[in-house]
């Protein structure tokens, strides 16, 4: 998928948003952050809008989940995203990434990721990471 013109200035301006936004289930959470940043970034499909404010607590976002069909976070991206990178590691900015650190999904940005957890966004080193999918 192709991304668009200015697409790191704009992966910053979504990052420096994020770090001021609070975090809501089903509407400013680690699914809903990562998917739309790939919708800006690319000018692709709005994938969020599947699960965007059908929930407001975890188990919730657990319940929409199995209803559209994925039984792990790991399902979702498949089903979305379609096969991962060979390894982690091979991310490039912008590409989405499955942490194991329960941040759950979030944005390469080099050797760290950055994501969306209840406590805000944060950050953490890409080697913590389990997937990566490009965008």
């Amino acid at each position: 998928m192709a991304r668009v013109e200015n697409w790191p200035q704009r992966l910053m301006t979504l990052i420096d948003m994020a770090r001021i936004r609070p975090f809501i289930w089903g509407l400013h959470d680690c699914p809903t952050f990562a998917f739309e940043t790939r919708m800006i970034l690319t000018g692709g499909e709005d994938i969020a809008a599947l699960w965007r404010g059908r929930y407001t607590t975890a188990l919730g976002g657990e319940r929409v989940m199995r209803r559209l069909g994925w039984s792990s976070l790991e399902d979702m991206g498949r089903a979305l995203l379609g096969e991962p990178r060979p390894a982690v590691l091979l991310a490039q900015r912008g590409d989405i990434v499955l942490a194991d650190t329960g941040l759950g999904f979030g944005i390469c940005i080099g050797s760290t990721a950055v994501g969306m957890a209840p406590e805000g966004l944060v950050v953490v080193p890409l080697t913590s990471c389990q997937l990566a999918w490009p965008i």
